[in-house]
């Protein structure tokens, strides 16, 4: 059965090629862009997470874990400890918000 899918997908990229709709794409004999990001994430979110992206929607996940990598960039530079210690719970609150989000997108996905 994988075989029989497999060579379906073949033929229809073929039949896109002879029709010309796979010439004059956008990033066409550029190397893929690098998204580092994408490493620790199912190849099938990342997939989701891009086609949202270039529609102008971003996650609540992706904003949170935004919010978090810059949380923890600050956090580097901070010594007073009543406001290392504000951020640190500020950090623990989003990390509670992406893992609550995450796991409600993965709920929804399993449907």
């Amino acid at each position: 059965m994988i075989r029989s899918v497999q060579q379906l997908i073949e033929r229809q990229i073929q039949k896109a090629r002879a029709q010309g709709g796979l010439s004059g794409l956008k990033g066409e004999g550029k190397p893929l862009p690098a998204r580092p990001e994408e490493a620790l994430v199912d190849t099938a979110d990342a997939a989701g997470f891009r086609i949202m992206a270039q529609a102008g929607v971003v996650p609540e996940e992706i904003e949170i874990k935004k919010a978090m990598e810059a949380l923890r960039k600050c956090l580097a530079d901070i010594h007073a400890d009543d406001s290392r210690k504000d951020a640190l719970a500020e950090l623990a609150r989003l990390e509670m918000r992406y893992n609550i989000a995450r796991e409600a997108r993965q709920k929804f996905m399993q449907r």
